[in-house]
């Protein structure tokens, strides 16, 4: 089996021609082909590179075109709408466009497949685990880097830098949070974490690594996009914890089959933030800069409990996957 332990191994990779790949992401031991008018490693990069040109420069610059270059005193309802208008059009747009161009088959790319009630809550059981894992990474993580700030000239300037970096992005976060009423409350869920969840998740585990999916093994390809996941949401403190994220989003995808349960994860991720800042404060806002006021020792014992019981879980996953695989040959033969 593979590293996912979802398709047989060969002894020799799958031979692609020029426009036909092999599909490395089926369950069952069918070999399905899948046609692609470029290289699926360069379909990928397109919406690496044209997601965050159309995202990033085209969006932004239209932003300051219409809200203007003082974005912090912006009207906050015309910055949602802006943040929305600009994940739909320069990101979901874009990986369905691209899908339908390039592969034309857009269900089977994108996984339009419904889960079962059993799946969703397989992994929700899982994400329930991996948010406070990663907390207290972060915890242990920005207590070291502070500890090393304060010994070394070099690390310490660069921290300097991440912190300012990170400063502007909690308070982009903290604009768009803000809510006076439960009618603003619902808009600013929709903003922050429905539509991220619909968007990014149909271009990063959708269209990208699926695309990356066809040429290299699915563990690298659900690695490698949530790598670039990480890096696309600009957080310097907490890109580790982002990318962890992506990634068991990534192995739920591709688990599944289905989109839909990455999705669901991703929003109940955002979710779970923007409840927090409504009932905690700002202040209790899950953040990612440095500091050293925590208890160590407990934070590295919660850790590694935590990290124990979250990688018996995956190997559960995989268990009820081999279970479904193996009733799904019965069914066949």
């Amino acid at each position: 089996m593979n590293e996912f332990n979802n398709i047989p191994d060969s002894n020799e990779p799958p031979k692609n021609d020029e426009n036909h790949f092999v599909d490395q992401s089926t369950i069952s031991s069918e070999t399905k082909v899948i046609t692609a008018k470029i290289s699926p490693i360069s379909a990928a990069f397109l919406g690496l590179v044209g997601g965050f040109f159309l995202y990033q420069i085209v969006g932004g610059l239209l932003t300051l075109i219409i809200l203007g270059f003082d974005i912090e005193n912006a009207n906050v309802t015309s910055v949602r709408l802006m943040t929305t208008a600009g994940q739909i059009l320069f990101i979901l747009l874009p990986a369905l466009l691209f899908t339908k161009l390039i592969y034309e088959d857009v269900s089977e790319i994108i996984r339009l497949k419904i889960p079962s009630l059993k799946e969703i809550a397989l992994f929700v059981v899982g994400i329930i685990i991996l948010t406070p894992l990663l907390q207290n990474y972060l915890y242990i993580q920005n207590y070291f880097i502070t500890t090393w700030a304060e010994n070394s000239e070099v690390i310490n300037t660069l921290k300097s830098f991440f912190d300012k970096l990170n400063e502007l992005v909690e308070k982009t976060y903290g604009n768009l949070l803000r809510a006076d009423n439960v009618f603003e409350g619902i808009f600013v869920v929709i903003v922050i974490a429905f539509v991220p969840a619909i968007c990014e998740e149909v271009m990063f585990r959708g269209y990208i690594q699926r695309s990356f999916e066809l040429k290299i093994r699915p563990v690298m390809a659900a690695f490698v996009t949530a790598v670039f996941f990480g890096l696309y949401h600009f957080n310097p403190y907490g890109i580790l914890p982002l990318i962890a994220l992506g990634f068991y989003f990534g192995f739920a995808a591709y688990m599944s089959q289905s989109i839909f349960i990455p999705m669901i994860l991703h929003f109940l991720n955002n979710f779970t933030a923007v409840l927090l800042y409504f009932v905690l404060g700002s202040d209790e806002l899950i953040k990612s800069a440095p500091g050293k006021d925590i208890n160590l020792g407990q934070a590295l014992i919660l850790f590694l409990l935590l990290t124990i019981l979250f990688i018996a879980f995956i190997f559960l996953i995989k268990k009820f996957y081999r279970q479904e695989e193996r009733r799904s040959y019965a069914g066949l033969s």
